[in-house]
């Protein structure tokens, strides 16, 4: 009798310790679940949630860092971060927190870093322009491109200021005329503005060919009177006789005015600046070296590639200065174009194509370096008061990529 008790009392036992066990292998998988149901990334009508993390290396290799933010519709609202965003500084610690809220035009959160490359880029075209078709009119506008007597002294030609061997640019705040005069704004660089939405800081042409035209008759710049002044004064030069005529050999007045612009907007279309970049967004991923391709992950991450995007990575849209963080300038932009209210100290979107060469910076070309337009764009767009060294090092290292190769 003591032995059927005790079997019984042993067969309970091990009942009981299965039961336990599979109670506590229950609540396990149901506390894993959870666990694994809260970190995952949720899309929301088609946008980011965005609760994954996102991680950066330091320099000795170590990862950590928090990403996030909320998506809304498209997956495209935003100009920044909502959540912590981890910032490598020189010595290769993590700290900072994240910034502005998102705009029109971007990403809303965090994400997965790489994987929406192609989402904002494109690499350049080949061309633009057939060039064997058009070798004549292309021939024609370099020649009138270098050419100083399209201003009033025969001192400045559009080469003074946006020079073909320092990547479109002259390098000044902004550049002296005929006269010694400066202008208001700064000389953007002529490399890929042809991909441009428009032309000029305040986008009054609407292509190369009609911006070809006006600082000839500006009378700070090239100062010269009248249209008719400059069609008389080119067409008394023996060489420009043979080359009007070989590019407009379909038309019985090749001397207009218009044709001038036409033939130096044919030219300006050939200055494509191909790039690292460019090799890497057609596959080639050893293009990038391990810090470029850090600073190409910040750079989508704090919301830069919301504005600066698309084949000339910019130049394809209008945004107020101090969107976020009121910025102090007495230019109007686009105002002045417009009238419109709402485009008060509005301006075109910058290239960054070749950006590192092409200082100093910003429409009156008041930021001599690189680091503090990085540092003022996270601040005045972005609504980030703090950058760490680490992300202005990184994104600097990514924009170092956009140098043209030739040009090099």
């Amino acid at each position: 009798m003591k032995l059927i008790l005790l079997f019984a009392l042993i067969l309970s036992t091990n009942a009981y310790a299965q039961d336990g066990d599979e109670h506590n292998n229950e609540n396990g998988q149901e506390q894993h679940h959870k666990a694994e149901k809260h970190g995952d990334d949720h899309e929301h009508e088609g946008g980011m949630h965005g609760h994954g993390h996102e991680d950066d290396e330091d320099e000795s290799g170590d990862s950590h860092g928090h990403g996030g933010g909320h998506g809304h519709e498209g997956g495209k609202h935003g100009d920044g971060m909502h959540g912590h965003d981890h910032e490598d500084d020189e010595n290769g610690d993590s700290h900072g927190h994240g910034g502005g809220h998102g705009h029109e035009g971007g990403m809303h959160g965090g994400g997965h870093g790489m994987d929406n490359i192609k989402q904002y880029f494109e690499p350049l075209p080949a061309s633009i322009i057939d060039e064997e078709k058009n070798a004549a009119l292309i021939k024609l506008g370099k020649i009138l491109y270098m050419d100083p007597r399209l201003s009033v002294n025969d001192k400045i030609s559009c080469n003074s200021c946006h020079g073909l061997n320092n990547y479109g640019v002259d390098n000044e705040p902004t550049s002296p005329g005929h006269e010694g005069k400066r202008g208001g704004r700064n000389s953007p660089t002529t490399m890929n503005a042809a991909l441009h939405i428009a032309q000029f800081w305040d986008g009054r042409a609407s292509d190369v060919e009609a911006q070809a035209l006006g600082p000839i008759l500006n009378p700070v710049e090239m100062g010269m009177p009248t249209k008719g002044a400059v069609v008389q004064k080119i067409q008394a030069i023996d060489e420009y006789q043979v080359l009007f005529a070989e590019a407009f050999s379909e038309s019985k007045y090749p001397f207009n005015y218009n044709n001038i612009g036409k033939a130096i907007g044919a030219f300006e279309r050939t200055l494509l600046t191909p790039s690292r970049f460019d090799d890497f967004l057609n596959g080639d991923e050893d293009a990038l070296n391990k810090s470029e391709k850090k600073g190409l992950k910040k750079f989508m991450r704090m919301g830069c590639a919301n504005c600066h995007n698309g084949v000339a990575i910019g130049g394809n849209s209008y945004k107020k200065i101090g969107l976020v963080e009121p910025y102090e300038t007495e230019d109007m932009g686009r105002y002045e174009v417009t009238g419109l209210e709402s485009d008060k100290k509005v301006f075109k979107v910058p290239s960054l194509r070749n950006i590192t060469k092409t200082a100093p910076y910003f429409h009156d070309g008041s930021v001599e370096t690189l680091d503090e337009a990085i540092q003022l764009m996270a601040k005045h767009q972005l609504g980030r008061d703090h950058v760490g060294h680490g992300m202005v090092r990184d994104i600097k290292a990514f924009l170092g990529s956009l140098t043209g190769k030739d040009a090099e």
